[in-house]
């Protein structure tokens, strides 16, 4: 390698760092980011200066010190935007992510039933021409992520199985990318918002945590295990929904019986609220509300099948924090005490007293930041790809 492409190579890291501290730890002083990457003050200046030309990050003054002069505040643009799309059995959801993890929109299509392939597509494509003028005003648009209820080999863009979906050995970065004529990528729902949360939320800092989501889809989530998130060998680990926990249990259409998304699953709360999918987002506040013995009843039927589950997995992995989302973040809500309790009592030797329970912190908008930040991988680790596009 030469003197001239070592250097140019360094800076290049150096440029992916600086951007990537911005985005994920900002807004950040200079001093900050010097500290952070552990670069010097004049590096970080001329660093700062060539990101703000590509326009993915701009300085605001900083407040003054108590003792030289004010370090400006490093943001991450968010006129640099990603668009966000989860399709469910019951709707499409449509957002707009700009750096730094910031939701601009989030737009939420019912469907009157499972929408195909080509629905999820024609809706999309429907929602963002309708957001053409607010996307004219970004700096840059940088492609679409998918987060897909299902088995998603993220390399080739294809799902494997979305089972409640319907979808089974497709192309899904084709049509979308043909129909909005942009870069698309895919990757399972629960392992982008593992990402997020990891990144942005309750499991920020923490380098052992697991991650799980209850949707209309089932029970999916993903692990951080040691700062590094975990794959598997395919590239589909994170299938909990999938845990036996009563064999004796109802059937799931995996074939096997008494899977933790058949036993602890949206529809029966719904079913004994009252709600229906397109009310879902209103189930925390009736069963806060519920006096029902039917609601309770449920309530405590799948916290404690929940439990078994997560004593599990603190088997398995031990983490030192297990982050709910979706209905399981409802249920951890209804009846925080009774499954906390449970989760310290089952694990063995004592290990699930050392764990944090918490709520994903970035509800509704979850899925959305991480399809976002698979979209935003490539930029991160290339900023001057943006002069490209």
């Amino acid at each position: 390698m030469s003197e001239r492409s070592g250097t140019e190579d360094l800076r290049r890291r150096n440029l992916s760092s600086v951007l990537t501290a911005a985005h994920r730890h900002g807004p950040l002083t200079r001093a900050a980011l010097v500290q952070r990457c552990s670069l010097t003050r004049s590096t970080i200046g001329a660093l700062v200066g060539e990101l703000s030309a590509l326009g993915l990050v701009y300085e605001t003054d900083a407040a003054a010190a108590r003792v030289g002069r004010p370090s400006p505040m490093v943001h991450a643009s968010e006129r640099v935007v990603a668009l966000a799309v989860n399709p469910d059995v019951d709707a499409v959801t449509v957002g707009v992510v700009g750096l730094g993890g910031t939701v601009h929109r989030r737009i939420r299509y019912n469907t009157s039933s499972i929408p195909s392939l080509e629905d999820a597509v024609n809706i999309t494509r429907a929602v963002v021409e309708g957001l053409s003028v607010e996307l004219a005003g970004s700096e840059h648009v940088l492609g679409l992520g998918l987060a897909i209820p299902g088995l998603v080999n993220a390399e080739v863009g294809q799902v494997l199985l979305a089972p409640h979906l319907g979808w089974k050995d497709v192309d899904v970065v084709g049509p979308f990318r043909d129909a909005l004529g942009m870069p698309v990528v895919a990757a399972n729902d629960a392992t982008l918002g593992t990402l997020a949360e990891s990144i942005f939320g309750a499991a920020a800092g923490y380098r052992d945590a697991l991650y799980l989501n209850g949707s209309a889809s089932g029970i999916g989530g993903g692990a951080i295990v040691g700062g590094h998130p975990l794959g598997g060998a395919s590239g589909y680990a994170g299938e909990f929904g999938h845990m036996v926990i009563q064999p004796d249990g109802e059937q799931c259409h995996c074939g096997r019986r008494g899977c933790l998304e058949t036993e602890v699953n949206l529809e029966r709360l719904l079913k004994v609220t009252g709600l229906d999918h397109a009310q879902a987002e209103q189930l925390e506040d009736v069963l806060r509300s519920s006096t029902s013995f039917p609601a309770r009843r449920e309530i405590r039927r799948q916290t404690d099948l929940l439990a078994i589950a997560l004593s599990n997995l603190v088997n398995v992995f031990n983490p030192r924090i297990i982050v709910l989302g979706g209905f399981l973040g409802v249920l951890l809500a209804a009846d925080r005490e009774r499954l906390s309790a449970a989760v310290a009592a089952g694990p063995i030797s004592g290990l699930g007293t050392e764990v944090h329970l918490e709520r994903a912190a970035l509800g509704a908008e979850l899925l959305l930041v991480g399809a976002a930040e698979a979209v935003f991988a490539g930029l991160l680790t290339e900023p001057r790809s943006v002069a490209t596009r």
